[in-house]
């Protein structure tokens, strides 16, 4: 069996500005929850300080800040499995570009504890803390494709060049599904507690990376894409 890769992020995930009421089966803001200017609560990292222990202090190691639970990475890491297993893909190589403190690939190991699992990671902090591979998404390669590749608000912290690059670069990375996500500009505008999310980014539109991905992968909702030519079944009304 090949090695699985795991990219570790580069920088924090975005925060949902809502959550689901259990009670009322109505959707409410958390608590912490306002709408804001998007960038007015961004904190200012000096280069020392981007992606060193006070960023991921805040952004993932304190719960008052962090930007998901572990409740929600475990929901994150069914989700990822299901898909996989729906689409009928055996998953024996993975990719995370972009797993942090690795708390999704704790998750997802143990639902697919057949699968080799490497993390590579940009910021050097974590790679010292947690012994990832160090690397950027955008110029890694490998020796061989892999079955999944995760790439989970990652993108939104490269410059334009840098991002086309990572996304091209997917298609020779994967294999068969890609689980993808971003924060956009709408996403900030609407869908972000700006409290915890990380608003010093480059924000495009979801239309700027759908149009790239697109041309190496069908698109299959809820951020799964899968890779064109993979023998991988989506039925009319499962895909746009």
């Amino acid at each position: 069996m090949g090695p699985l890769l795991v990219l570790a992020p580069q920088a924090a995930q975005c925060a949902a500005r809502q959550t689901w009421s259990a009670n009322s089966g109505a959707r409410r803001a958390p608590a912490s929850a306002h709408r804001v200017r998007p960038g007015s609560q961004a904190v200012a990292y000096t280069p020392t300080m981007r992606f060193g222990r006070e960023y991921y202090q805040r952004y993932y190691f304190d719960p008052r800040t962090a930007v998901a639970t572990r409740r929600e990475i475990k929901a994150r890491a069914r989700l990822i499995a299901a898909l996989t297993g729906h689409v009928g893909l055996p998953v024996r190589r993975i990719l995370e570009a972009g797993c942090g403190t690795g708390m999704l690939r704790t998750a997802l190991r143990r639902l697919l504890p057949r699968a080799h699992y490497v993390a590579l990671e940009s910021s050097e902090y974590l790679c010292r803390r947690y012994g990832w591979q160090r690397g950027r998404i955008e110029t890694y390669r490998a020796p061989a494709p892999f079955d999944l590749v995760i790439c989970y608000d990652v993108l939104q912290y490269l410059e334009a060049a840098a991002a086309r690059r990572a996304l091209a670069n997917f298609g020779r990375l994967c294999r068969g599904v890609l689980y993808f996500s971003a924060l956009t500009r709408l996403d900030l505008e609407r869908n972000c507690d700006h409290e915890r999310t990380d608003a010093d980014v480059h924000l495009r539109s979801a239309h700027w990376y759908r149009a790239r991905l697109r041309r190496q992968f069908r698109e299959a909702g809820l951020g799964f894409w899968l890779r064109r030519g993979a023998p991988l079944t989506l039925w009319e009304l499962e895909a746009e």
